[in-house]
C-alpha cells in the first residue's frame, strides 16, 4: 500500500524534508501532502528586510521554488492557505482549515513532519493590536509592510527590539527615507554579542541616523482611532506612523504539545539526531525544535534558516529510507548592519561562564586587506578561549566589507575543538587585495595563545 506523509509547514524545513523524501521514494510508494497556512512556500525569510529596504525588488525573488514546481515536477501536493489546527495521534490524522474555501477536513498520515517554525514575540502591551503595528516573520508580513510603505508613505517609524531582525529592519526603513527610532530594554544591541562588540553596532546605527534608545523597555503603544501613533517607555513617548516588532521568536510548538509530542527545556520539540520525536512516525525540524550546542553541551533553540534546511534534509533522507543525522550547532551567525558586518560563532563570554568555563579573551584591531591596498577596512576580532585547555570556545567579528565571512574558518575551528594555538598556525590564504600578511584571525589567535602562556596555560 502507498504510505502517506504529511508535512506541516511549507518553508525551509518542511519542504526540504518533503523534497528529500520524494527523491528517495516515488509517488506510488509515498504520497506527500504539505500544508502551509500562508500564501507562499519555500522562501527566504532572511531576505525580508532587504525586500523592505529595496535591495530586492520583487517578492518572488525570495521564493526558492514555486508551488507548481513541487506539484508538477516533484509530485508533492502542496496546499497553500491551508492551516493545520489539530494533530490526532490516535487516529493518525491532522485537522486542516482551508482559508480559501472556508472548510475543515481531516487528512490521514502514516508519517508526519512537524515544521511549524517560530512564533514571533508580540508583547501583551496596551495598543499592541493597533493598526500599524507589524511583525516580519513571514513573506506575507513583509509584503504587507512593503505595501504600506509604498501606499501610505509614513514618515516616522519605531522598531522594537535590537536583535538581528530589529536592526536589519531599522536599516531597511532608513533606506526607505523614514525617521527611525530603535527601542530595546537591553543595555546593548545584539545581545548575542559581548558588550564590547555590541557597542560598535550601536555606534554604526547612530551614524546611520537611527535614534538608539537602550535600557528602555516599551511599556505600551499610543493610538488614535485604532491606529498606532507612537511607543511609550518609562521615560518618554516616541511618535511613529508605524511600529515594527523585532523581538525575536520562540519555537511554535502549540500543535505538537496539544497532541502529546514532548518538548524540551528550551520549549522546542525534542528530537534525536535523526530528527525523530518520541512518537513513532512523527518527525520535527526547523525553528520549532530543540537542538544540541556542541560547545556548551546544552540544549538550545536557535532560529536560523541554515539549521532548518539541514534538519529538514535529515528528516527527509530518513523518511526516504536512507540514513542521516544532524549533529548539533555551534551558534554561527552573520548579519550586515549599516556599513558594518557582524558575525559570531561558539559561545560569548557570558555563555561560556554559564557553561562552566573559565575564559581568557583577546580583542584585536586590524584591517580586511593589506593596509596599503585600496579599500582596506577596519575590523575588530574577539576570541574567547578556555583558560585550562586553550580550546577556542567562541569568536566575534565586527567590521566593514570583507570582515564577516572570516567567521567561517573560526566556526570550523570551534567545531573541531581546536586550541587557539592550533588556529594561530593555520595555513590561510594571503594576497594584499584579500588580507594582511597576518590575517586578523591569526593575529587574534596568536595574541590569545600568548596571554594563556603568560597565565601559565599552554593553550
Amino acid at each position: 500500500m502507498t504510505e502517506r506523509l504529511v508535512v506541516i509547514g511549507g518553508d525551509a524545513a518542511g519542504m526540504s524534508a518533503a523534497s528529500q523524501a520524494r527523491g528517495r521514494r516515488d509517488p506510488q510508494d509515498l504520497r506527500i501532502v504539505a500544508f502551509e497556512k500562508g500564501r507562499h512556500a519555500s522562501y527566504s525569510a532572511c531576505g525580508i528586510p532587504y525586500l523592505v529596504g529595496g535591495e530586492v525588488s520583487d517578492p518572488q525573488d525570495l521564493v526558492a521554488r514555486r508551488p507548481e514546481v513541487f506539484r508538477d515536477e516533484l509530485d508533492i501536493d502542496l496546499r497553500l492557505r491551508s492551516e493545520v489546527t489539530e494533530i490526532d495521534l490516535g487516529r493518525r490524522a491532522v485537522a486542516v482549515h482551508d482559508h480559501r474555501g472556508g472548510g475543515r477536513y481531516w487528512e490521514p498520515f502514516d508519517q508526519l513532519v512537524i515544521a511549524t517554525g517560530g512564533l514571533p514575540h508580540r508583547p501583551d502591551l496596551p495598543g499592541a493590536q493597533a493598526r500599524g503595528v507589524y511583525g516580519v516573520q513571514t513573506l506575507d508580513d513583509g509584503i504587507a509592510l512593503l505595501d504600506v510603505l509604498e501606499s501610505e508613505r509614513p514618515r516616522r517609524a519605531v522598531v522594537v527590539g535590537a536583535g538581528y531582525i530589529g536592526l536589519e529592519m531599522a536599516e531597511a526603513l532608513v533606506r526607505r527615507g523614514l525617521e527611525v527610532s530603535l527601542i530595546d530594554g537591553g543595555d546593548q544591541p545584539m545581545g548575542t554579542l559581548d558588550p564590547d562588540m555590541g557597542a560598535l553596532v550601536a555606534d554604526a546605527l547612530r551614524d546611520l541616523g537611527v535614534k538608539v534608545l537602550l535600557g528602555e523597555p516599551v511599556e505600551g503603544f499610543s493610538e488614535s482611532g485604532g491606529r498606532v501613533t507612537g511607543a511609550r517607555t518609562g521615560s518618554r513617548s516616541v511618535q511613529a506612523d508605524l511600529v515594527v516588532l523585532g523581538l525575536g521568536s520562540r519555537p511554535n510548538t502549540a500543535l505538537a504539545e496539544a497532541a502529546g509530542v514532548p518538548v524540551g527545556e528550551t520549549s522546542g520539540i525534542r528530537t534525536d539526531r535523526r530528527m525523530r520525536t518520541a512518537v513513532e512516525g512523527v518527525w520535527a525540524a526547523g525553528d520549532c525544535v530543540e537542538t544540541f550546542h556542541l560547545v556548551s553541551r546544552r540544549p538550545v533553540a536557535i532560529a536560523l534558516g541554515t539549521h532548518a534546511n539541514k534538519q529538514g534534509r535529515t528528516a527527509g533522507i530518513n523518511i526516504g529510507g536512507g540514513y542521516a543525522a544532524f549533529p548539533g550547532v555551534v551558534g554561527t551567525a552573520v548579519s550586515k548592519i549599516c556599513e558594518y558586518e557582524v558575525a559570531r560563532t561558539g559561545l560569548t563570554t557570558a555563555e561560556a561562564a554559564q557553561a562552566g568555563f573559565e575564559t581568557v579573551e583577546e580583542i584585536v584591531e586590524s584591517t580586511t586587506r593589506a593596509g596599503y591596498y585600496p579599500g582596506a577596512r577596519r575590523m575588530r576580532t574577539k576570541m574567547i578561549a578556555d583558560r585550562r585547555t586553550g580550546r577556542l570556545l567562541g569568536a566575534q567579528i565586527v567590521g566593514q566589507e570583507g570582515a564577516a565571512k572570516r567567521i567561517d574558518a573560526l566556526a570550523v575551528a570551534v567545531w573541531q575543538e581546536m586550541s587557539v594555538e592550533d588556529v594561530s598556525g593555520l595555513d590561510l590564504s594571503y594576497a594584499p587585495p584579500f588580507a594582511p600578511v597576518w590575517d586578523p584571525i591569526l593575529i587574534a589567535a596568536r595574541k590569545t595563545a600568548e596571554r594563556l602562556e603568560r597565565l601559565g596555560t599552554r593553550g
